[in-house]
């Protein structure tokens, strides 16, 4: 499992735009399988929406593309430069809400790996209830984030 330092160094993001809490699992170049803990204290739900509020599904998304970009990067040989990020959406379709309190269960599979893209299968679960799913295409792109 990894810890919260090893997740810093293989991320670009920062708070508040990064989207998991820890890692559960990872099998290299296969899958990974990631935790993000719904925290009302989190800066969108002020706005989204005040009184019901809701996690919106474009950081759903951003959770699930993170958590595939963890799982096609463990691919890269030691040493190799580039990181993971969103090329393109195939599919998408959030299915549940997802609310403060909610512990967000996100795996990716990556079904294939071409030149310098992947193709990631992502579901996202709440206890045993799907929330999010879909397929993504992850491009390995430039190592620099300044």
């Amino acid at each position: 499992m990894m810890d919260f330092d090893e997740i810093l160094r293989s991320l670009p993001h920062a708070f508040p735009f990064r989207m998991i809490d820890r890692i559960l699992d990872i099998e290299k170049g296969k899958k990974a399988i990631a935790l993000k803990n719904v925290s009302m204290d989190e800066p969108y739900f002020s706005g989204h929406f005040a009184k019901k509020p809701v996690l919106p599904g474009g950081l759903i998304l951003e959770a699930m593309a993170q958590t595939g970009g963890l799982a096609f990067g463990s691919s890269f040989e030691k040493g190799e430069k580039g990181i993971p990020a969103l090329a393109s959406v195939e599919e998408f379709r959030v299915k549940k809400k997802v609310i403060p309190g909610d512990q967000l269960i996100i795996e990716a599979e990556v079904l294939r790996i071409f030149s310098n893209l992947a193709k990631v299968k992502v579901l996202a679960r709440v206890r045993e209830e799907t929330v999010a799913e879909g397929t993504l295409v992850l491009a390995k792109g430039p190592n620099s984030t300044s």
